[in-house]
Formats: C-alpha cells, structure tokens, sequence
C-alpha cells in the first residue's frame, strides 16, 4: 500500500495562508446588515454516516432501493442472519464480522473488502474484491481486475447473474464495462501447500438459491430477474474447462450498437448450444492490432478511434463457422473480426487476451 501525503499549501503574498473559498459575504443590499460568509463546504450536501451504515443487526432484512446510496461509501459490520441488499451503485464497501449473511451488492466503483466473515452467500458487482480472515464465503462475482483472497479458506467463486432495470445504468455510473469480469482467475495471496483455499461454484448453480429474493415490502419494488439470460452481465465459463479444442474470437468495434450487437451474438451462439467463455472491453491502438488482428490490421485499424473494442470467446464443435455464418446473416452492415479457421482461432484467442491482460495490468 503507498502513501498519501498533502501538500502544505504556499503562504499567499505577505506571508498569509490564502482564505477559503467563500460565497455570499457583504452585505444584504435590502437591509444593509452584515452577511455571515458562506464557505465551499457548506454548500455541500449534508451526509448521516448511518444512512450508510448496517451495523449489530441479526435476523433481519434490510437494503437501499435503487437512487438511496448514489455512489456514497458504505459500511456493514457485525450482523448475523442477515439479508442485506444494495440496489445501488457505491463508492467502495467493507463488509466486516458478518456471519451466515446473505447479501447482494450493486455496481461498486471501486473496492469491497470482506473480513472476518464466515458462512455468508454473496452477489457482488465491483472494480476491485479482497477478502482477508474469511471462511466459507460463496460468490457470484463481476470483478473487473483480479480478485485477491487472504488467509481465507473455503471459498465458492460463480459469475455474477442478475438484473433489475436500473442495473445497467448503475453499472456506467460506477464505471464498469459488463464485459469485463474476471470471476474465475482468483489470487490466493496466502496459498498453503497441498491445500486449495478456494473453487467454482457448480455450473448449475442458480443465484436465487444462494440468495433469495427479498422478502420485505419495500424491497420487492425492484423488479429482479436472476434468470441467467437475462443477467446484465454476460455468463461467462471463465476458468472452466472447455469442452472442446475449437475456440472461436469475435470482435465488435466501438459505435452506437456495440453492446447490443455484443449481446445479440451471445445469444445467437448460446441458443445453438456454443458457449461463451470470457468477454473483453478494452481500448487497441494501431500496433496492438496488428499483433493481434495480424494481416487483417489495415482493415480494422480505422475503427479504434472511435473507442474500445468488444471482444468474445465463443466454444464448442464448429464455433468457427456458425460464428461467422450469423455474423453475415446478423450483422451484414457491420465490421466484425472473426477468425478464419479453427487453425488460426486459437491463435487469435492467446494474441487478443494476452494483449488485454496486459493492458489492464492483469
């Protein structure tokens, strides 16, 4: 972890430290009486730290409805046989002595850090997910960078599924992409020989018989689906083995329908039984694609201006030419890389992951 340190501002001329700023000093110009200064901070919204807060509860269950936490920074801490859901975005969470929880989390800008937990099911959403001192969590997770756990034992990792209509907008506010989550690529900070802290959850897994569905009466207003095809995030097989040796890429570049193209071909090749194994959102400079677009760069390379690109890994016996075949039914007004042969597609694969693992530092 660095430190932060503040600067000392500079003395203003004469040697005085600059005043804050402040608005609205003089005088009231109908009854000529001195004004109070009003200074920056006042202006600000007043923030109730307990409005943030779930702390000591047991056998309860509690949320913020979508519009109630607004990207502010929340803190749950000593419950027990809880249900606890965040329909919002936030800044960052910490989740602390929770036990036997059940517990969703909406798009998270930046950390969650779970400690001192045990026996909690979880749906988190976030940039960043650490966990220390932790036993038997089980998670669907969006993360966009590599999740860390430490000194944490019997950890259950599936992909996040899930969605309610203002989830994904919540998703731009908190500033992550659906398309990247690294759910399955787990770093055990603390790994014991012989031992392995942490697994996948099955593939069969649905999300609504780790975490239930709110029972309140407020809560119920949110109109939630964990139905996996209807998930705002893409349901990827991540880690898993695939289960056959013919992989297939698939890239859209960036324009008006980008996301909607994404998802429609996603649904295309899983409604013919294709599996998508991982999803990419990533920007590409002209150098980047001719590594990985090789001697269709030129082609393509115009089109990086705009912004990132989207890309997708689609599995199975004949991947490659169902792939392409949609493409030119589906998208026929629209540029699309898609690999040649099932020669070449692995190829493809390694060169573009590779290239985004590197650029998001993974």
């Amino acid at each position: 972890m660095g430190c932060f340190f503040s600067r000392r501002r500079k003395p203003a001329q004469g040697g005085q430290l600059p005043l804050p700023q402040q608005a609205g000093a003089g005088q009231d110009a109908a009854t000529g009486e001195q004004k109070a200064p009003q200074y920056s901070w006042d202006l600000r919204a007043k923030v109730d730290p307990k409005d943030y807060t779930f702390s000591g509860l047991k056998n309860e269950t509690v949320g913020r409805l979508p519009g109630k936490v607004a990207g502010q920074q929340f803190v749950i801490q000593d419950c027990e046989d809880c249900k606890i859901y965040i329909f919002d975005h936030s800044a960052t969470i910490t989740i602390d002595d929770c036990v036997n929880c059940q517990i969703f989390l909406g798009p998270i800008k930046g950390s969650v850090f779970f400690r001192d937990c045990k026996d909690c099911k979880c749906v988190v959403a976030c940039q960043q997910f650490r966990t220390r001192d932790c036993r038997k969590l089980e998670v669907f997770l969006c993360c966009a960078t590599q999740p860390i756990i430490e000194s944490s034992t019997g950890m259950k990792f599936g992909c996040f599924q899930y969605y309610y209509p203002e989830l994904a907008l919540q998703f731009k506010d908190a500033g992550l992409s659906i398309f990247n989550n690294t759910w399955s690529n787990i770093h055990d900070f603390t790994p014991v020989s012989g031992e392995n802290n942490w697994g996948l959850l099955p593939e069969t897994a649905v999300v609504q018989d780790y975490v239930p569905l709110p029972s309140s009466e407020e809560l119920k207003a949110v109109r939630i689906s964990t139905d996996a095809t209807k998930s705002i995030i893409p349901v990827t097989r991540g880690r898993r083995q695939k289960n056959s040796d013919e992989s297939c890429l698939a890239v859209f570049f960036a324009g008006d329908y980008t996301t909607a193209n994404a998802r429609k071909l996603i649904d295309e090749m899983t409604s013919k039984g294709f599996q998508l194994v991982q999803t990419k959102e990533v920007l590409m400079k002209a150098e980047d694609a001719h590594r990985v677009f090789q001697q269709s760069a030129l082609e393509f390379i115009p089109l990086l201006e705009k912004g990132p690109v989207v890309a997708l890994e689609f599995n199975g016996d004949g991947a490659v030419e169902q792939c392409q075949s949609t493409i030119n039914e589906v998208f026929s007004g629209t540029k699309v890389f898609v690999s040649e042969s099932k020669a070449s597609a692995s190829q493809d694969v390694d060169n573009f992951y590779n290239f985004a693992d590197m650029q998001m530092g993974m």
